[in-house]
């Protein structure tokens, strides 16, 4: 904040401040657009990536647009060349732009690199996805987790998985817990994307991400694997924290569910991270899955790739050249930042709490309905983009605005949610919330 005088009177004045956002896909692409449609808060935006003739995309494409600068005021953006796996650069980087936080959404690969350098620079960090190796298909937050002290000691504050699953879902479970519970028992987190953009197969985000998770196995978290009566053959039961993981086969746990403004749908039972962070958190919480919703073509497509070794993230042999199968198939498979203007239809993500408030059981559900050709129309991208880069740019306000500022590392549901809900009705994501909706068997 600053002082202002005018004509003898002081008023108080918000500074508007500095992020830096390193990555240039759709998701970085609508995070930029959102954050130069609060220039309030984004004074100035510096676009980082490998390939800077990207990041300079993004920037004439925000300037274009009719509502750029339509506040009065314009958030200053550049770009920059960086690869974010080489620290002493990206360190300097940092220093030289002095940001009041760097934006992540770049791969999840790359997490723990810009975690240290944004400890060794000083500057608090935020992402949208946990870490993940490259070389093995598996995802959880203790590798980030392992850095709390760090940054902690250090005064800073790191915002993990701000997305919409991650993130919107975790602020959805905490607004519940907070307003509407005593003790959330179960969570269903349902996540459906109704559009079709006519390709016979693509992916609506990074390829290499996308299809790593659905072919994982699946799993869902219990608190007590006693009072779990799984339906399929269970592989393999591992101890975490405060509860159980019980994995499935790939795709083994089936749900058709009907979706407000989209319709029925099929969906499958997936490992996904916030799983883990909310199970650690909500009260009394006795079981939590995630389901996503797929059709029979992008399924048979997928099991052919796999069939094939398409998919393999291990090193392969290829006329005297090592290469990745999965990196070659993302080559192949249209950029997912090019669905935009041929997506049609809606998304719709929320989730369905059961649990008990002074002493009465209630059933709530709080979701989010999307539609792709509207976020075309706003910031030229389709709604799976648009779902995670703006709550990215949300937390992110958060954080600048003082509200989200806790020291060390954090996943959503530990802030105040309530702010941020504010948000999403305000930034083109509104919210929806039933009592006593239908259930997930």
């Amino acid at each position: 904040m600053g002082i202002a005088i005018w004509r003898g009177i002081v008023y108080t004045v918000r500074m508007a401040k500095k992020a830096m956002l390193i990555g240039a896909g759709g998701v970085a692409g609508v995070a930029a657009a959102k954050m130069a449609r609060n220039p309030e808060t984004f004074g100035e935006l510096l676009i980082a990536s490998r390939t800077e003739a990207r990041c300079k995309a993004i920037k004439a494409d925000i300037e274009s647009r009719p509502w750029f600068a339509e506040k009065g005021v314009s958030t200053k953006i550049s770009t920059a060349q960086i690869d974010a796996m080489d620290t002493p650069r990206l360190v300097a980087l940092i220093r030289a732009f002095k940001p009041d936080i760097v934006m992540n959404i770049a791969l999840p690969y790359q997490d723990l690199a810009i975690m240290d350098a944004c400890l060794e620079a000083g500057v608090s960090y935020l992402d949208t996805a946990n870490y993940e190796p490259p070389d093995e298909a598996h995802f959880e937050y203790s590798w980030q987790w392992a850095y709390r002290e760090r940054f902690e000691k250090a005064g800073l504050t790191a915002i993990l998985g701000c997305g919409f699953d991650p993130g919107v879902t975790q602020v959805f479970s905490a607004y519940a817990q907070k307003h509407y519970f005593d003790t959330i028992e179960t969570l269903d987190i349902l996540d459906c994307n109704g559009g079709d953009h006519g390709y016979p197969f693509a992916t609506n985000f990074n390829p290499e991400i996308n299809i790593r998770e659905v072919a994982a196995k699946g799993s869902y978290w219990v608190a007590d694997p006693k009072d779990d009566k799984p339906e399929v053959a269970v592989e393999n039961k591992k101890a975490f924290d405060k509860g159980w993981w019980v994995e499935t086969a790939p795709m083994a746990i089936k749900r058709v569910y009907d979706f407000d403004q989209v319709g029925e749908k099929d969906m499958y039972l997936l490992h996904h991270e916030e799983l883990e962070s909310l199970g650690c958190n909500l009260k009394g919480i006795k079981r939590i899955r995630f389901f996503m919703t797929f059709g029979q073509s992008y399924l048979t497509h997928l099991k052919c790739l796999e069939n094939v070794g398409l998919t393999r993230i291990d090193p392969i042999d290829f006329k005297g050249q090592k290469i990745v199968p999965i990196e070659f198939l993302k080559a192949l498979l249209p950029d997912p930042s090019s669905l935009g203007p041929r997506t049609k239809g809606k998304t719709n993500i929320g989730c369905i709490f059961h649990g008990m408030k002074d002493g009465k059981p209630v059933d709530y559900y709080v979701y989010n309905v999307c539609d792709h050709q509207e976020c075309y129309r706003e910031v030229g991208s389709q709604a799976i983009s648009y779902t995670t880069g703006v709550p990215a740019m949300i937390g992110a306000k958060m954080f600048l605005e003082g509200k989200w500022t806790e020291k060390g590392v954090h996943t959503c549901e530990e802030f105040d949610p309530d702010p941020f809900m504010v948000e999403l009705n305000a930034q083109g994501l509104p919210w929806k919330e039933i009592f006593d909706p239908v259930k997930v068997p």
